[in-house]
């Protein structure tokens, strides 16, 4: 768990999302991002349940764990999330998300993910208030803000999201943490800039990344 150590001490990080790459290639787009100044990779896990689609599971990312050179920022959107921690876990999830609005208990699902050994973050729907984490914050490796409703690639970016961002960092300023901000939803070359500025860390693009002419120069123009 080393490399995460020292990337958790960085800022500017970019987490392309598998969701959007082409599966049928899918081991030539992570090879893409294996050379590339990417930082993470994101698995966006979808049960059809919480979230109106379903997307892939534990054997996808078994998969990828094999190829990638970089730490899995497994994002579960799924209901009743701890049944399935370890799984991910073990399936080679370095960062383990899950949704605020998923789970009754944070704090036992919190410390679940911190006794498997990976770094464990919340997650936010764009209608929920940054305020419900003021007590938990201080447990917390990172906190994802979805800039659009999850469960989907290509929606459009949520403007109010930057000033969630604002108000998020200063809650993390205030008590003096090292927490992250991951943001995930719309994200490309033109907002990252202005996600950077509001004060994000980690920046989760799809669509911006796959779709593009050329994916490794658009993750240098989001992280420069």
């Amino acid at each position: 768990m080393q490399i995460i150590k020292i990337i958790l001490k960085m800022n500017k990080l970019i987490a392309p999302s598998l969701l959007s790459a082409d599966f049928l290639h899918l081991s030539r787009d992570i090879d893409m991002v294996n050379k590339s100044q990417a930082d993470w990779f994101h698995c966006d896990i979808m049960d059809g349940v919480f979230v109106p689609n379903i997307s892939y599971g534990i054997p996808l990312v078994q998969a990828i764990k094999k190829e990638a050179l970089k730490p899995l920022d497994v994002h579960l959107m799924i209901v009743e999330p701890d049944r399935y921690f370890e799984k991910f876990r073990d399936a080679g999830a370095d960062i383990i998300t899950f949704h605020y609005e998923a789970s009754t208990h944070i704090h036992r699902s919190v410390q679940m993910l911190k006794s498997l050994g990976v770094k464990a973050g919340v997650v936010l729907n764009p209608h929920t208030s940054v305020t419900l984490l003021e007590d938990i914050l201080g447990d917390l490796d990172l906190v994802l803000l979805m800039s659009v409703n999850p469960g989907f690639g290509g929606q459009k970016f949520i403007e109010r999201t930057y000033a969630k961002i604002e108000k998020l960092r200063q809650m993390i300023e205030n008590q003096g943490l090292k927490t992250l901000i991951e943001v995930d939803g719309g994200v490309n070359t033109e907002n990252a800039p202005k996600l950077f500025a509001a004060g994000a860390d980690v920046l989760v693009a799809g669509n911006a990344v796959f779709k593009s002419e050329d994916p490794i120069k658009t993750i240098e123009l989001m992280k420069s």
